[in-house]
């Protein structure tokens, strides 16, 4: 049985069906005046023999294209894209299944951080009492190492409310170059877990190895149609409406091989998208009907997904400020127009402003995540261990948010209120009011036992002391040692002969 996820009945909206009827026609109209300014000089030939306007632009940087793209091509794309697309996994279990008419959420990490967060715990002194001491974690950054990603996985692996893996630490040993990055990161990745893996690609020219790779990996290349255990992710557009060449050139491989793809678009309210709400939703919205138009063409039926990571411009610097309650809204909204097409969605939660963890953190993922997993978007890339708008990345957060989203899962369980439910409540009320101590103690143990009752909070302290980071860093070390299984032995060695790249240090056996 493939994972479950969670099912939220009446997905939370903050629009109207007219204000998102308005919010397409409004975005058709951008495709078409002002269009997308094309840098790719295939997709332009493309948009040009299935009916777009396609006009050379003169200028004295590289040669762009202005496209006119009219409605009834996007609309022939949505109806050609699949309102279901399967993400596979090493494991039956952990295979992923998203319908776009069904508002059912699975938990993902994400996304490639520069910057690994060590924790180091020191003893402090007060010194008005030298009888008390006190704990500390420091947090000591570096950078990303392929090490920690294998660790970042199987560490994840372990986590009990995730679903999905994206990569999530960028890789920079010194034996890391361009050319083999793309292979290592996603052998390490598949190696150290069996739930589905997606990532972006470095090289485009390593694809064939990668795609090599995971038809070795699933048993061949008829079973990996049948269970992509790898997806990609692609920002083809960079906003405002410009559609990237090396980017753009990566997205159509990939169409033509028929792996699950996310059509990404990340504007920043303020900057290089509208301020206001309707205005960053038309745009991000046409962005990503654009790309999907492009995906079609390339590949009728090739599974794409709408993607969505909007943010809003700082007030004061102009950086991103992931921490706002607008970009919790743009979330909602993105995961609300998906869902008027069909579509699966990937939507952004989880990410903060904060460097390192504490209360902004919590205050600010905890915001976003409980209102844009309301929403209902099916794979929710929900910022596991992410810090400083993404780019940072501490095992101990996302050990610390792992804890935060089964208190969310266990909250989002369906009420059980019936007939049968309310007998029961009526005999139980009229035993415990016939009773001299009227307390309905000796009905807590079947509760406890039926699932039906949440634990305490797994890192609570004792007494007064505050040690949630203490014992989260224990119990990240505990799931960091438990094992993984790792892909067998036959398999790693023909990847090995046949994939070229593939650092030595990464075979287990």
């Amino acid at each position: 049985m493939p994972r479950e996820g969670i099912l939220i009945e009446k997905p939370y909206q903050r629009l109207s069906d007219g204000q998102i009827e308005l919010i397409h026609k409004t975005s058709l109209e951008i495709l078409e005046n002002p269009g997308i300014i094309c840098f790719n000089a295939e997709a332009a030939e493309l948009f040009s023999n299935k009916g777009a306007q396609v006009k050379s632009i003169q200028t004295d940087g590289p040669p762009c294209w202005h496209l006119s793209i009219p409605a009834k091509l996007v609309n022939e794309a949505l109806q050609s894209s699949p309102k279901t697309v399967v993400l596979g996994a090493r494991k039956e279990e952990n295979v992923l299944i998203m319908k776009g008419d069904e508002a059912r959420v699975f938990f993902i990490t994400g996304s490639e951080a520069n910057i690994w967060l060590d924790v180091d715990f020191q003893t402090y002194v007060r010194k008005g009492d030298s009888s008390r001491e006190v704990v500390l974690p420091e947090f000591l950054p570096r950078r990303g190492m392929l090490a920690d990603l294998c660790e970042s996985a199987r560490v994840s692996e372990h986590l009990e409310t995730l679903d999905g893996f994206i990569r999530n630490v960028n890789i920079q040993d010194k034996d890391i170059t361009e050319d083999n990055k793309d292979v290592n990161k996603y052998f390490a990745s598949l190696n150290n877990m069996t739930k589905h893996f997606m990532s972006g690609l470095t090289n485009p020219k390593r694809l064939d190895d990668v795609a090599r790779m995971a038809s070795i990996v699933v048993g061949g290349d008829e079973a990996l149609k049948k269970n992509p255990l790898i997806s990609f992710i692609t920002c083809l557009i960079k906003s405002p409406l410009q559609m990237v060449d090396d980017t753009t050139d990566t997205f159509m491989a990939i169409c033509r091989k028929g792996f699950p793809t996310v059509v990404s678009s990340s504007p920043q309210a303020g900057s290089s998208a509208p301020m206001k709400e309707d205005g960053i939703l038309s745009q991000i919205n046409a962005e990503v009907l654009a790309g999907i138009t492009l995906g079609q063409i390339v590949n009728p039926g090739c599974p794409t997904i709408y993607g969505s990571v909007p943010v809003r411009a700082r007030l004061d610097t102009l950086g991103d400020s992931y921490g706002a309650p607008e970009t919790a809204q743009y979330n909602v909204d993105c995961a609300q127009l998906a869902r008027f097409y069909k579509l699966p969605c990937y939507a952004t939660a989880g990410v903060c402003d904060a460097k390192t963890p504490g209360q902004q953190s919590t205050v600010e993922r905890l915001f976003s995540d409980i209102l844009v997993t309301l929403s209902g978007p099916q794979y929710l890339h929900c910022a596991y261990g992410l810090l400083d708008c993404n780019s940072v990345f501490c095992l101990l957060q996302a050990v610390l948010d792992d804890a935060h989203f089964q208190m969310l899962k266990f909250f989002l369980k369906p009420a059980i209120v019936n007939n049968e439910e309310a007998e029961k409540t009526l005999k139980q009320i009229r035993e415990v009011i016939e009773t001299p101590q009227k307390l309905y103690i000796k009905h807590m143990r079947p509760m406890i036992r039926s699932g039906r009752i949440s634990q305490s909070y797994p890192f609570e302290g004792n007494g007064d002391s505050d040690e949630v980071f203490h014992l989260a860093y224990e119990r990240m070390k505990e799931l960091a040692a438990r094992p993984v299984e790792h892909i067998d032995r036959e398999t790693t060695q023909k990847l090995y002969k046949e994939i070229p790249g593939l650092l030595p240090r990464l075979n287990v056996y």
